[in-house]
Parts: C-alpha cells; structure tokens; sequence
C-alpha cells in the first residue's frame, strides 16, 4: 500500500524553483531540496527519477500556476487596455524568465512557455484592436515588456508606446 505524501508536488516543486533561482542548476540536488521541503532525497527520487526531471516538473508546474495567473489578471483587467492587463500581471510574471531557464531542456516546459507568451500576445491583441496589425503590436508590446521584466526598468513607458501600436 503506498504512503500518503506528507508534502505536495507542488510545495517541492516550489522550493525547487526557489532554490534555481538563488544559485541554478548547481544549487539544486535531491540532497538540496531535501533539506529544503524536510522530505529525503530517496523520496524525491522516487518521485522524479532525476534531477533533470526534478527541474524539468519545476519548470512545467511554474508555467502552469503562471498560465492560471494570466487568466486571472486578464479577468481582472477585462475592462482595461493594454498597460492594466500587464500590470496586472507584472508580480506574476518576474517569474517568467528563471522558468524559462529552468525548463530550457524540456520540450513540454518550452511548449507551456510557448502557450504562455500566446495567451499574453492574445490578451493584448484584443486590448489593441483586430486584425494582423494588433497581432503584431502585441508580439511588440510583449517584447517590450519582458525585456523589460528580464532587465530591469526602462525610461520607455509601456503605455507610450501601447498608443503609438494602437
């Protein structure tokens, strides 16, 4: 009869992108994690077979919880342009970048980033108007935003330039 889990996938998985992005690849190992969640390092590998899956889980489950995010932040926005649905978004999706690191190696994660950065370009074509112009300001909009998210601040105001695609 198999044991109950005493900690969630997703609370490892959790402690396992936190620990990635203090130190990366290198600061994660069942011995690491294992000392993180309380759990032992057998039983997480058990549960991922590797480390490799152990990361390549880490990196689905974030962009999973940041695909639901999207879907929240574009109901609670639903009635603003582009600048309210990505402020909305914005705390959510800082953590974009290290999944995108995290999951480099894994086709799955690389597909829900994928499936991510379209929802977000749709949302955002929707706030822009219709057609291939909105669908391509948006993919604008959208790199703007995460090089913005990736390096930090910039005197470019998201809401200039959305005006300016619009």
């Amino acid at each position: 009869m198999p044991r109950h889990k005493t900690l969630s996938d997703a609370d490892v998985l959790a402690k396992t992108r936190r620990l990635h992005a203090e130190g990366g690849d290198k600061a994660v190992s069942f011995g690491t994690v294992a000392r993180a969640s309380g759990l032992a390092a057998s039983t997480l590998a058990q549960r991922y077979g590797s480390v490799a899956g152990m990361l390549a889980a880490a990196a689905r489950d974030g962009w999973a919880g940041l695909i639901g995010a999207t879907a929240a932040a574009e109901a609670e926005a639903a009635d603003k342009g582009p600048q309210g649905f990505l402020k909305a978004l914005d705390n959510a999706a800082r953590e974009a970048p290290m999944l995108l690191a995290l999951g480099a190696r894994d086709a799955a994660a690389a597909e829900a980033a994928a499936q991510w950065r379209g929802a977000v370009e749709a949302a955002l074509a929707r706030r822009l108007g219709n057609g291939e112009r909105a669908r391509q300001s948006a993919q604008a909009l959208f790199a703007l935003w995460q090089g913005q998210v990736l390096w930090g601040g910039s005197e470019v105001k998201i809401k200039d330039i959305a005006r300016r695609l619009a």
